[in-house]
């Protein structure tokens, strides 16, 4: 009888119980991340308020900045979608996991889209370059150029194995960051935007996007319908 007690699907006081720790865990993570960069994020803070291109939205600074910004917004529109999904017959904790998965990649992979693909000082003058030796360019990126790299695809690689089942093994994650990361060096070499087209962005942003998709796992879909965000949490479709 024991056994059997210990075997059976967590009470709904366990779910709840779950559910407020994962919350409380990414409040704590995003907090400890806002205490990290408070320094540079408001050194563009000024230009962002005042609404200046430069200054806000061609800087790293300014762009994590206004990413940060429109979180509350971006988690107002997973709710809509969620709510929406509800009204057509979705179990609720299916209709939030979709939704969550379709807003964060969405909110966390386009702001750095935007920064690897603003030109330089010489865009359509210079000719293209592109770097094909491992690791060569990786010595010259700093801290910096490396976390940037990483968080490229890493939302991408967070949340899609989340939404669908496809994408749902370590291979696949790492071949989804790798891809996308290569139609972007392709992208910078054909638009000439004074960018250098390197191997070693391609293995650092698969890297970050399979780094952010190891966290997620035990989220992952398994192709089962009715599937919630926690494995430990489903319930029947």
């Amino acid at each position: 009888m024991n056994q059997d007690h210990r075997l059976s699907p967590p009470g709904p006081a366990r779910r709840t119980a779950l559910r407020f720790v994962v919350l409380a865990l990414a409040v704590l993570a995003l907090v400890a991340v806002l205490f990290v960069l408070r320094r540079p994020l408001m050194m563009s803070a000024p230009a962002c308020l005042a609404g200046r291109w430069h200054g806000c939205f061609d800087t790293f600074n300014g762009v994590v900045l206004m990413t940060l910004v429109t979180l509350p917004a971006a988690l107002l529109v997973a709710g809509a979608l969620a709510r929406l999904r509800r009204g057509r017959g979705v179990d609720g904790s299916v209709a939030w996991r979709r939704s969550l998965a379709e807003v964060g990649m969405v909110h966390g992979t386009v702001p750095f889209l935007w920064l690897t693909m603003m030109p330089g000082g010489g865009a359509g003058v210079v000719p293209a370059r592109v770097s094909l030796v491992p690791l060569r360019d990786l010595v010259t990126m700093g801290s910096l150029g490396i976390a940037g790299n990483l968080l490229v695809f890493a939302a991408l690689g967070f949340f899609a194995p989340m939404r669908w089942a496809a994408p749902a093994t370590v291979p696949r994650v790492l071949a989804l960051g790798a891809g996308c990361s290569v139609l972007v060096e392709t992208a910078q070499y054909v638009l000439r935007l004074d960018r250098v087209s390197s191997v070693d962005d391609v293995l650092v942003n698969a890297t970050g996007a399979l780094l952010a998709g190891l966290a997620s796992r035990r989220w992952w879909r398994t192709g089962a319908p009715g599937a919630s965000l926690m494995p430990a949490l489903r319930r029947p479709a």
